[in-house]
């Protein structure tokens, strides 16, 4: 994927799916081109369909069975009650490591300018 990490990818990945699918119920392949859509150009179909199976298995997404007149029956999921209660926790964890990260990108690169409220801190230790 260019531009993008796979490991962060990794770690957000089961985020992205169950926000991708609580806007509605779709099969594997839709959810990849979706979030092909969304930026994530590079995105295998290897690494999402493993991964909705995870979700599955821990019960955060139900499937059901469609017949498709294009082939095979397509598998659309859905997410569950805990499903929806997990993708709560995430966007908030989310939420929370982005601000902070942002925090840390925000701050001068300069090593040799400090952190002022830190200086001052040990100043008053020395001191003391």
């Amino acid at each position: 994927m260019a531009g993008h990490d796979t490991q962060v990818l990794k770690g957000i990945l089961s985020m992205l799916l169950l926000r991708v699918l609580a806007a509605h119920e779709d099969y594997g392949y839709s959810v990849v081109v979706r979030l092909r859509e969304l930026g994530f150009e590079g995105l295998a179909e290897g690494t999402v369909y493993p991964a909705l199976t995870r979700l599955e298995g821990k019960g955060l997404l139900a499937s059901r069975l469609v017949a498709s007149a294009a082939g095979p029956a397509r598998k659309y999921y859905r997410p569950t009650e805990a499903g929806r209660a997990e993708l709560d926790r995430a966007t908030g964890a989310w939420i929370e490591l982005s601000a902070n990260v942002d925090r840390v990108m925000a701050r001068s690169t300069d090593p040799n300018q400090h952190d002022h409220d830190h200086d001052h801190d040990e100043r008053e230790q020395v001191t003391s």
